[in-house]
């Protein structure tokens, strides 16, 4: 018989007066691999936080470990011993590996720090899986995928039953994701239990033993493998997503405006070696870091932060430096967050990048108020009266890109564009592209994982120890592997 390890039973979580979850169950079970895809991200993160806290219900129970650790009569605000893994780490940076996973530690009472007894307890867990990170190098030295690791052991040396890795693929690159899995099965072999969380169904069925389709703070159908055919079908669900997604696709590829709009001629920095490509107008480029090692550098290049050791680049066939060019725009990776201004107005937000096509902007309310008068046609008339704070997470992302679109840079490049996007977001945020494109505007997306990138793509090139490795055009895509989403598009 199956040892339960985690049972929500009926909760339904209230926070400010807004229904989270309602009648939610989910049960995993030891060893077990559950996946969880969530067709929107209402009530995600109540979930993850009632997970590792025991907050108060209003109705419903919580069963970890076999034992009730939260119920709505009785919340006692304790934490649960859950691990949860994601894009923002919880290790301490300024300390080594070995204290992070031993120190910091629930229940650590020794007075002295011993830093080669905490390495040699460290080596036995790295050894069994197969992992080559030192004890004693510091937490802000190591890589993604390491941090992941790390974070990992820390779960298990503290005796977590169970840890959820929440859309991983996103920030390690494909080879490290198949280490990942492989750690992964050894300790579900060894009886823990794993709760995998990505925006992809392609993904949870070659690692999951099932996977729960979540929306709406509901789990609202179960997908076993097994049962593939018929899992295929209730995934059709999506094709109203599908739909549009492809409707944009054909439209994309009928005419493409001709001509060079960027090239790169071997750029070298400390770990970008040769690298060189060139994009058309109009055209969507996929550049795939299989290292996921270069992205900081090579956007720190682009901008000018960063000062290459060799390279060329060319806007429309004229050689440019390395330095802030606004012909050159960046997407930052979560723009909402990173490049909306809190203590701007909307339309201040919209003209930032507007000065060198108007002069005068600034000082002319009238000229701003032109633009306004202009870009309520695509906007929302409501937002330009709103607290930049208050937007919602699509209207933020309008914002960035209806600043860029006023830009009219020659290319542009975004950094893991559909990182943390739900997915009619993910759609909408396909659509913006698309609106860049239409306007010839060449798009080069900076991917770690394809999960949605190729889309919209014409091309897509795979990036090996910081140079060019492989590349292929979009009749060459349907020979990629299973897991890759809309490949097929």
């Amino acid at each position: 018989m199956k040892k339960e390890i985690l049972r929500m039973e009926r909760v339904t979580y209230i926070e400010q007066g807004n229904v989270k979850l309602k009648n939610f169950n989910m049960a995993v079970y030891e060893g077990e691999i559950m996946g969880l895809v969530p067709m929107n991200n209402l009530g995600l993160d109540s979930l993850l936080q009632l997970l590792q806290k025991n907050l108060p219900l209003y109705y419903g129970y919580v069963y970890y470990c076999s034992h009730m650790v939260n119920c709505w009569g009785k919340s006692n605000h304790e934490w649960n011993r859950i691990s949860i893994i994601q894009n923002k780490s919880i290790l301490a940076d300024d300390m080594t590996v070995a204290d992070n996973i031993f120190v910091l530690r629930p229940g650590f009472k020794k007075w002295l720090i011993q830093k080669k007894v905490l390495s040699s307890q460290l080596l036995p867990f790295l050894e069994e899986i197969g992992v080559d990170i030192s004890a004693d190098a510091y937490v802000s030295e190591l890589t993604h995928f390491e941090k992941v690791v790390v974070e990992l052991l820390k779960a298990v040396v503290a005796g977590h039953h169970l840890v959820v890795l929440y859309d991983i693929s996103t920030f390690v690159s494909d080879m490290e994701r198949e280490w990942l899995y492989q750690m992964i099965q050894y300790y579900a072999a060894k009886g823990i239990s794993f709760l995998y969380i990505t925006a992809h169904y392609e993904e949870t069925k070659q690692l999951c033993s099932w996977t729960a389709m979540f929306t709406n703070g509901k789990i609202i159908k179960y997908l076993y493998p097994e049962n593939a055919l018929s899992n295929e079908r209730y995934l059709c669900r999506r094709e109203g997503f599908e739909k549009k997604l492809r409707e944009q696709v054909e439209k994309h590829h009928k005419d493409k405006e001709k001509g060079r709009a960027f090239e790169l001629e071997n750029l070298y920095t400390a770990q970008i070696q040769g690298l060189g490509f060139s994009v058309n107008r109009g055209e969507c480029l996929v550049l795939q870091d299989l290292d996921n090692r270069i992205w900081g550098e090579f956007v720190g290049a682009l901008s000018g932060g960063e000062k290459p050791e060799f390279g060329k680049m060319k806007v429309d066939g004229k050689d440019v430096r390395f330095r802030y060019d606004r012909r050159i725009a960046v997407i930052q990776e979560f723009p909402a967050d990173r490049m909306v201004f809190p203590y701007m107005s909307y339309l201040d937000n919209l003209c930032f990048n507007l000065d060198h096509r108007l002069p005068g902007l600034w000082r002319s309310r009238r000229m701003r108020e032109s633009i306004f008068r202009e870009c309520e046609v695509i906007q929302e008339a409501d937002v330009f009266q709103k607290n930049v704070n208050k937007l919602t997470q699509r209207q933020k992302y309008d914002l960035v890109y209806g600043r860029i679109l006023l830009q009219k840079p020659k290319v542009v490049f975004c950094v893991q564009p559909f990182n943390g996007a739900e997915m009619p977001l993910r759609i909408h945020i396909c659509e913006l592209l698309e609106m860049l494109l239409e306007k010839g505007i060449a798009v080069v997306i900076l991917a770690v994982n394809l999960a949605d990138s190729l889309a919209l793509a014409d091309r897509l090139i795979k990036i090996k120890d910081g140079k060019k490795y492989v590349e292929c055009h979009r009749g060459e895509f349907e020979g990629l592997p299973d897991r890759v989403p809309w490949k097929s598009i």
